[in-house]
């Protein structure tokens, strides 16, 4: 078969590739098509920089896909036909089989595919609200509208919370307030929000979702008494601030003692574990039924859908300016 991948060639250097290549499905795996992949413009645009050690270049970068199975191996958890949801690269044709780092489950009928992809940044920003506290009736600060953040916003939203969004883009601020986000501002306007709907007292809790250092020490001012703070962003850049301004509002009670919280996506299971209540696969079971309830938001955050070819030149462009994209998804049938 003619398999047609993306590549990742060097640092800032992308390229697209067509190949004859032979793939058979051992035991536990499946050959598959891929539908559609999406672009992380944060974990990709890291691996592109060269910055990320685990991501060697060349390769094959990706983030998930929605898939076709083409063949099924001996003791495969889906047959040939069946739409899949995995952890894929951005490759026509692909091996893929369920272990701890590569989630496959089986879409559901009746939900967009185009826009499933986007489940996996759903199920990360659901970390954030499954290590939290959030409770009905709480204020919810979400630091950056992108991708993540957004469905952080919306997920605390469900959960009963008002929330705060904040992100410098008046584009990623009105599509906040479109589905649903009860409070959209400016940075420069998010101290006097947070001192209007807590009517002083600070929010409950606060989720960082830009991953940068300075944003995240800014947002412990908008946390209130023994509220929480979690990292969804993975933090990322050179910053130097006082950590002792940071580590004295988690220590000393006058300051508020506020509670510090990593929310990265692999501290839960990927699959369901009898003894352990959350897992990604049961997050990303939660999102494809609120996606069929109307109350998960995820078509609107598309915004761009590109044939294969395209995406090498917007990666390039992303790094210019990621404010302009959101959802970006490859449409493998233009391959």
């Amino acid at each position: 078969m003619n398999n047609k991948k993306i590549v990742f060639e060097a640092p800032w250097k992308v390229s697209y590739h067509s190949e004859e290549i032979q793939l058979c499905p051992g035991k536990g795996e499946m050959l598959v098509e891929t539908l559609y992949s999406l672009i992380s413009t944060g974990t990709e645009l890291a691996c592109l920089s060269g910055g990320e050690s685990w991501f060697q270049m060349p390769a094959v970068p990706g983030y998930c896909c929605v898939s076709k199975v083409l063949e099924a191996g001996e003791d495969a958890p889906y047959k040939e036909g069946d739409l899949i949801f995995h952890y894929g690269m951005h490759s026509r044709y692909q091996l893929t089989s369920p272990d701890s780092y590569n989630l496959v489950v089986k879409v559901p009928e009746g939900l967009d595919l185009r826009s499933i992809p986007m489940v996996r940044m759903a199920t990360i920003a659901f970390t954030s609200i499954r290590v939290s506290e959030i409770e009905l009736g709480d204020v919810v600060l979400v630091s950056g509208l992108g991708l993540v953040g957004n469905m952080a916003a919306q997920l605390a939203h469900l959960s009963g919370a008002v929330v705060i969004g904040v992100d410098p883009a008046p584009s990623r601020r009105e599509l906040a307030e479109k589905v649903g986000i009860d409070c959209a501002v400016s940075p420069e306007e998010a101290e006097a929000a947070v001192q209007k709907l807590t009517e002083g007292r600070g929010c409950n809790t606060v989720i960082e979702a830009t991953g940068i250092p300075a944003c995240a020490k800014t947002c412990l001012s908008y946390v209130g008494y023994h509220g929480e703070m979690i990292l969804l962003g993975t933090p990322r850049g050179d910053y130097e601030t006082n950590l002792a301004e940071v580590l004295r509002c988690t220590h000393l009670d006058e300051l508020g003692c506020v509670t510090l919280k990593g929310a990265h996506e692999w501290r839960i299971p990927t699959m369901r574990e009898r003894y352990v209540k959350h897992s990604i696969e049961r997050n990303t079971m939660v999102c494809f039924d609120q996606i069929r309830r109307g109350k998960l938001h995820l078509k609107e955050l598309v915004s761009h859908v590109l044939t294969p070819e395209e995406a090498a030149d917007v990666y390039l462009k992303l790094n210019e300016d990621r404010n302009a994209y959101l959802g970006i998804i490859i449409d493998w049938s233009k391959a």
